[in-house]
């Protein structure tokens, strides 16, 4: 089990905490940003899969901005995977 920390770029949340133990997530706690709605998602994604968090979240947008608190979430697990793959985490 592992926390990875991540910080949001082009969306109001700043950090979000992700706890992942056997390539699901545990945890996640997300500073800024909505608070309900992430609450909300962060309830979601309990207990899901890693690439089934990235595959429903990826794309999603908030308005007009190309990107949302969701894709961004996806953004991390995408960027930790990475970064697990290459020793880095």
């Amino acid at each position: 089990m592992f926390t990875y920390t991540y910080r949001p770029s082009g969306v109001c949340s700043q950090l979000m905490e992700i706890t992942v133990d056997n390539d699901t997530v545990t945890n996640l706690q997300v500073m800024g940003g909505c608070s309900g709605n992430l609450q909300g998602i962060a309830q979601l994604v309990v207990g899901m899969p890693v690439d089934d968090v990235i595959r429903k979240l990826s794309g999603i947008r908030c308005g007009i901005k190309s990107t949302s608190c969701p894709d961004q979430l996806a953004h991390a697990l995408l960027q930790m995977k990475a970064e697990l793959a290459d020793g880095d985490v």
